[in-house]
């Protein structure tokens, strides 16, 4: 998939983690720790830290998306505890996500 598609959404299938026993406690603090790993990835790979650089671009925007697909299976994760533990209707939270979205005027269609 690139840049180039007409469909506004991105979709991504990731799998149930079935080798854990995740609570929403540790899947909360796996996605900040995830979250940090990007926020490392995205400043000081690219020089934001001062600290000189020693990773070329490419490999930078590699890591980069790496460490945004490990924040968004922890998040997947965080939505199966939230199903599983809490029966919690992610079908519907994302129905709900979108029109806050919309409502916003982030989507207009």
């Amino acid at each position: 998939m690139n840049g180039n598609d007409k469909n506004p959404y991105k979709v991504i299938s990731l799998p149930k983690l079935n080798g854990l026993k995740p609570t929403l406690e540790s899947t909360a603090l796996k996605l900040m720790e995830e979250a940090g790993e990007l926020a490392q990835a995205i400043g000081k790979f690219r020089g934001q830290s001062g600290e000189k650089v020693t990773m070329e671009e490419k490999e930078v925007i590699d890591r980069i998306a790496r460490e945004l697909l490990d924040v968004a299976q922890v998040a997947v994760s965080m939505m199966f505890v939230l199903e599983e533990n809490y029966n919690i209707d992610t079908n519907e939270k994302i129905r709900q996500h979108i029109e806050k979205l919309k409502a916003k005027g982030y989507i207009v269609n």
